[in-house]
């Protein structure tokens, strides 16, 4: 018994920390995904499909056959960009209030509610792009990264970028509650912008010295720029998206101290 007790008054507070997050990380699953049918598997179901309809959609475009691009990899590697951050952004909005009750535990932080959000979105994103690479890679549709280190690297910063953006805007909505109503419109204008649809080498000029200014171009372009290699002509500042991301972070974590201040558990 004293044993136990010892083992854990000796855990950090990482380790308790991790097992909060976890634990919310289960709750959202069974919340938004139910325990019957396909349930937690529709965190991936959903990305797949959409970027499936996306890329059937796409397969009659013949501009990407002559740049030298397939529209399976395209369509793949750009609509996955793009649910990782308009995903984690959405669900963080607003994210406090179905979660008040459990902000009376002492270990549960506003800031754990929107790292559970934002991990949840990037892990079926994750398994999203992994998947259909292997699903494609075998008939024939996909080939593998040219460099696999920069992919992740490039995926690394999206995560980044998304988990700063949904807790910045999920903690600010605890302020402002016109932001839900703005933020919406905002991402689907933020979507034919994130490069999804293009490659900035294609844009003329000044739109083409200007899109990477956008940090989800730049990273998108890294990204591709991995995947394709040499037959890619991409445009991109790893340096630079790693400073929009640490101002996001930090202005993220001063807007969820204000929201800690201001909410009250129910």
């Amino acid at each position: 018994m004293n044993a136990t007790l010892h083992r854990r008054a000796a855990r950090s507070p990482w380790q308790v920390q991790a097992d909060v997050i976890g634990a919310l990380l289960m709750r959202e699953i069974i919340t938004r995904y139910g325990r019957h049918n396909l349930g937690f598997l529709w965190l991936f179901a959903e990305p797949i499909l959409f970027t499936l309809g996306i890329a059937a959609l796409w397969s009659n475009f013949g501009h990407l056959r002559s740049a030298g691009f397939s529209v399976v990899e395209f369509a793949v590697t750009g609509y996955s960009s793009v649910l990782l951050w308009r995903n984690c952004a959405n669900r963080c909005v607003h994210a406090l209030e179905p979660n008040l009750s459990l902000l009376y535990h002492r270990n549960v932080r506003v800031l754990d509610v929107f790292l559970a959000r934002c991990l949840l979105e990037a892990a079926g994103a994750t398994a999203s792009l992994l998947l259909l690479t292997v699903l494609f890679n075998a008939v024939g549709l996909m080939q593998w990264p040219a460099d696999p280190l920069q992919v992740v690297a490039a995926w690394l910063l999206l995560v980044w970028l998304g988990t700063a953006l949904g807790t910045l805007l999920g903690a600010a909505s605890a302020r402002f509650e016109v932001l839900e109503r703005l933020w919406h419109p905002a991402s689907y204008l933020l979507f034919p912008l994130s490069g999804a649809v293009f490659m900035v080498e294609w844009l003329p000029q000044p739109l083409a010295a200007q899109a990477p200014l956008l940090p989800m171009v730049s990273a998108l372009e890294m990204l591709r720029g991995g995947w394709f290699g040499s037959s890619a002509v991409v445009h991109f500042d790893a340096g630079y998206v790693v400073c929009v991301n640490m101002v996001l972070s930090v202005l993220a974590l001063l807007m969820v101290r204000d929201a800690a201040k201001r909410v009250q558990p129910q």
